[in-house]
């Protein structure tokens, strides 16, 4: 029975739909303008535009003239500096400088501040089909708020096939082939005071490659298919608190048949990953055949999980001790 551990890392290819996230001036108007307090200024136009880079970039030196290694692909924000600026030169010029960084095609504009653009400028803007926004906040917090939200935007995004819940705190994605009881084992954690992130399908995202964010599709968030009653509300049946808008990934369960498991693992040092994104995340496979509590299998993975996450592994210690009492060490 004493082995040693071991570490197997699963790619899937086939349950995943990978989708690549475009950023347009109106999404990132109709997401994040009431955090950043964000009003438009003057007519609805180049709302189409890309926004092609997740970060915010000062115009400072375009506005001098100057544009070698502009970066024309980000959002573009007018602070104090470059209001005041603008300001100091004469109309003429000033049209003209404004002209020359809109005709970079740049996504759009925000002025900080609260401070209002020009008329002159304003309908330059127009003209070239710029959308200009206007914030009260102070530049760099602008800039830094955007920037995250702007990040999160950017971040890739995959689809699994699998209901995700939140067990201890613990998020766990359960996969498996249709049919095998993904949703009866979700109802089954639901009923014992865990909560649901979603449904069958599940949408996951990484931040900054350091973790995995999972969530459901709007469409279906809130609610789930269990076969033979039809779709229900799981807010509505079971109470708000048996719902979560979204959970860290955690740990991954697979589901199968027993007669399609070449081997099951009893003693549990085979460490495996599933890797998402270029991450990789914890494994188990669990076999499915009638009279199996999955529900509760499935809650117990989670609780080793957590004890693995504080540094105590069972399987690991109980393979020490074995080790220890075949080899005695020398008389």
């Amino acid at each position: 029975m004493a082995k040693r551990s071991g570490t197997q890392t699963i790619t899937s290819t086939s349950d995943q739909q990978k989708s690549v996230p475009v950023v347009t001036v109106e999404s990132f108007y109709n997401l994040h303008a009431e955090k950043l307090h964000m009003k438009l200024e003057g007519p609805q136009v180049g709302f189409h535009r890309k926004i092609r880079e997740p970060t915010i970039n000062r115009p400072g030196l375009a506005l001098s003239g100057f544009f070698s290694y502009f970066a024309e692909k980000r959002v573009q924000v007018l602070g104090a500096a470059e209001h005041t600026y603008l300001k100091s030169l004469p109309q003429k010029l000033r049209v003209k400088r404004f002209r020359d960084l809109c005709a970079r095609k740049i996504p759009c504009l925000v002025v900080s501040r609260g401070f209002h653009l020009d008329p002159a400028l304003l309908a330059v803007a127009t003209e070239e089909k710029i959308a200009v926004f206007r914030t009260p906040m102070i530049t760099m917090k602008f800039i830094n708020a955007a920037t995250i939200a702007l990040e999160v935007d950017f971040s890739p995004t995959v689809t699994e096939f699998g209901s995700m819940a939140d067990i201890l705190g613990v998020g766990v994605l359960i996969r498996g082939q249709s049919g095998i009881g993904k949703s009866e084992c979700i109802l089954g954690l639901i009923e014992r005071g865990y909560s649901l992130v979603a449904d069958d399908v599940t949408r996951i995202t990484s931040l900054e490659g350091r973790e995995l964010m999972a969530t459901a599709p709007e469409l279906t968030r809130n609610h789930m298919e269990v076969r033979g009653i039809g779709i229900i509300n799981v807010a509505s049946v079971f109470g708000i608190g048996s719902i979560r808008m979204e959970k860290r990934l955690d740990l991954v369960v697979t589901l199968k048949e027993w007669q399609d498991l070449e081997a099951v693992d009893r003693i549990g040092l085979d460490q495996e990953f599933y890797e998402i994104l270029g991450l990789q995340v914890p494994h188990v496979t669990i076999p499915v055949r009638p009279g199996r509590d999955i529900a509760r299998l499935i809650e117990v993975a989670a609780m080793d999980q957590k004890l693995k996450g504080l540094g105590q592994n069972s399987a690991v210690e109980f393979n020490a001790k074995l080790l220890n009492l075949m080899d005695p060490g020398p008389k």
